[in-house]
């Protein structure tokens, strides 16, 4: 696997400031909830300029999208060409076991906070140049489409609009239950379910 080069002086600056910014945001969410989460607020918990959140995010909803889509990587390798239907489906739950690990590492409050439903980075109509899980996903089943691996007895469309309706209800479930509740079971069995449902050689 190819390492990446250090970061320069400006990156690690960069990087820095978003962390200072994304800790702001997530300490008032917890605290306050999304509807007292503002720019202002957000700058001034901070301490950054205005200026300085623009440079660095769109909108709050830019932020929270942010930490939410760029979650820690699987190894790219693992997404490489799969070799049968099994590797498909195992590579689309490894996917989601990542991210239920990454709720957990932000938390409850955040994640409650976050499944707002005034919060538009979670509309699929609206995307920004940095892709979500299941466009990670999408690009992965297509690949083993296109190499005749698989088919789907459903669209791509349709496929993708259940994945992320699963995947929200079970995060849905672990905020209501406020952690108590076998998050990454629960998102394993009904994505295998429906993988079976839908995946065929």
């Amino acid at each position: 696997m190819k390492q990446e080069p250090p970061l320069t002086k400006q990156q690690q600056k960069s990087y820095e400031t978003k962390e200072r910014i994304f800790k702001a945001a997530k300490k008032i969410l917890q605290k306050s909830g999304y509807e007292n989460l503002s720019i202002k607020n957000i700058c001034e918990e901070a301490g950054v300029s205005n200026g300085s959140f623009y440079h660095h995010f769109k909108t709050k909803d830019d932020l929270l999208s942010y930490y939410i889509e760029d979650q820690p990587a699987l190894n790219p390798d693992f997404l490489e060409e799969p070799k049968s239907i099994q590797d498909v489906k195992r590579g689309i739950i490894r996917v989601y076991l990542n991210y239920v690990d990454y709720c957990k590492e932000l938390g409850v409050a955040f994640i409650s906070e976050y499944y707002d439903t005034k919060n538009q980075a979670l509309n699929p109509a609206i995307r920004t140049e940095r892709p979500y899980p299941i466009v990670t996903v999408q690009t992965y089943v297509e690949k083993a489409i296109d190499a005749g691996i698989i088919h789907l007895n459903v669209t791509i469309e349709e496929f993708t609009t259940d994945i992320r309706m699963i995947v929200i209800g079970n995060v849905f479930e672990w905020c209501l239950r406020n952690g108590e509740t076998d998050f990454e079971g629960n998102m394993k069995r009904s994505l295998c379910k429906y993988l079976s449902s839908t995946i065929e050689a």
